[in-house]
């Protein structure tokens, strides 16, 4: 769960100083991978009994919402990609 929730912050951090589009969407794809690997530790506590969801459904919705705004970050970054490509070919 610590590993799977510090590489969503270290490589949101390091998309932010991607050096090409290509770069931040592979970097972000990392953060989509880790925060939904995230929200898969924390479903799984609660399963298992170790902690009640109350204790965890705030940490739940954060981290859905992360997921949901990096989710959309890509498709953004992608669509703005391919409108770009279409362009330099004119």
């Amino acid at each position: 769960m610590i590993r799977s929730a510090t590489s969503m912050g270290a490589n949101d951090r390091s998309a932010c100083r991607g050096k090409s589009t290509a770069d931040v969407i592979a970097k972000l794809s990392l953060v989509e991978e880790e925060a939904d690997e995230s929200l898969y530790w924390m479903e799984l506590i609660v399963e298992v009994g170790l902690l009640p969801l109350e204790k965890v459904s705030n940490l739940m919705s954060e981290n859905t919402e992360i997921l949901a705004m990096t989710v959309a970050s890509i498709k953004t970054l992608r669509s703005k990609s391919k409108i770009q490509n279409l362009k330099s070919k004119i």
